[in-house]
């Protein structure tokens, strides 16, 4: 039931009405940058082919060796009259590297408009004129969106990485906004400078893993609201080995289920096929159990099909797939409860509650 109604939700956010703003602010996208992949080009391309008037992209690598700066060698000569700046810059100024990055990268940041967006993001050409002007309703202080998976290869890790965005994640962050949550998801965030400096700046959230809700709940804080902008942007699963879709999905599990211990029981409910496995195989593989779990699948699949087609996504899941990433999700549930240490970027942080302290920081 939470699947087919948060899918149903999801469908419906690209049909969402955008308004039409005469006079269109400029806008600076941030993008922190580290390494490189098989889809980053693709991705950072889109960003720089944006139907917006006045637009500055300003790029950091902590490395000036980043193979990231060659992908953007190649992009600035393609689209040589972009605004573009590139920081490079090692300094580090928490356990956050990706927020310490943005932290060097600010004072290159020319407009009031702030757009902070992961590299991997893919958006399409109208996906900043959404987001402002989802940011331009009254009362409004912070802007995100929900994504999609976008695989980078054909590999099972690929695969099953792109369907547990698309009809794991996706449908239960629709649901949890229609049931009144206000969610900021970090993949891409929009806010005025005025804002950030209001919650204490990007220094207000360099001590924790969890930026995005860090910030999300200090916005909240100063009577600001957080909405969708009607349009959903696709990110990038290049995991190509298990073992690396493992570490990826236990740092989101760990992370959730430090975020929100009580709530986080609800997850295992996001798993229907791991409950219909689980009955078959209690059941001796009966007649019963046989068709139970037929017509459970059955319903996933035209579910998520369903999502699919609304949303126009280019990677279409099967059936097996379906019931992979279910029973992957029910094992990372478990293994979450067996520490709080995550592996990102290199290195090994804790998953804490995300809650900024009284001084900011």
């Amino acid at each position: 039931m939470q699947q087919a109604v948060g899918s149903i939700l999801a469908a419906r956010v690209p049909d969402r009405p955008c308004a039409t703003i005469e006079d269109w602010p400029p806008l600076t996208v941030l993008k922190p940058l580290h390494g490189s992949d098989s889809l980053l080009e693709s991705a950072l391309e889109s960003w720089f082919v944006l139907d917006y008037p006045v637009l500055q992209l300003v790029f950091g690598v902590a490395d000036a060796a980043d193979p990231a700066l060659a992908v953007l060698e190649r992009l600035q000569a393609r689209y040589p009259h972009s605004d573009v700046a590139v920081v490079i810059d090692a300094t580090l100024h928490g356990k956050n590297r990706k927020i310490g990055n943005l932290i060097n990268m600010f004072p290159a940041a020319t407009h009031e408009i702030l757009l902070i967006a992961d590299a991997d993001m893919h958006v399409s050409s109208g996906y900043a004129r959404a987001v402002v002007t989802a940011l331009h309703a009254p009362g409004v202080g912070l802007v995100t969106t929900l994504y999609t998976g976008l695989a980078g290869s054909e590999t099972l890790a690929a695969w099953v990485g792109v369907t547990q965005i698309n009809h794991g994640f996706l449908p239960a962050a629709a649901l949890a906004r229609r049931l009144g949550r206000q969610d900021c998801l970090g993949a891409t965030m929009a806010l005025r400078r005025e804002t950030l400096a209001a919650v204490g700046g990007l220094a207000a959230l360099v001590e924790h893993l969890a930026d995005d809700n860090v910030l999300g709940r200090l916005v909240r804080a100063q009577g600001l609201r957080i909405d969708f902008a009607p349009v959903v942007p696709a990110t990038g699963v290049t995991e190509t080995g298990l073992r690396d879709l493992w570490a990826h999905g236990l740092r989101w599990a760990r992370t959730i289920r430090a975020l929100v211990p009580v709530a986080y029981f609800g997850v295992i409910l996001q798993f229907p096929l791991f409950w219909a496995g689980l009955a078959l195989l209690l059941s001796g593989f009966s007649i019963l159990g046989l068709v139970g779990f037929g017509v459970l699948l059955l319903l996933r699949y035209g579910i998520a099909r369903r999502l699919e087609s609304a949303l126009r996504l280019r990677h279409l899941v099967t059936p097996w797939q379906l019931l992979v990433s279910d029973m992957l999700a029910a094992a990372l549930f478990l293994a979450s409860f067996f520490g709080d240490q995550v592996a990102w970027r290199g290195q090994m942080m804790q998953a804490d509650a995300g809650k900024p302290k009284k001084d900011g920081r």
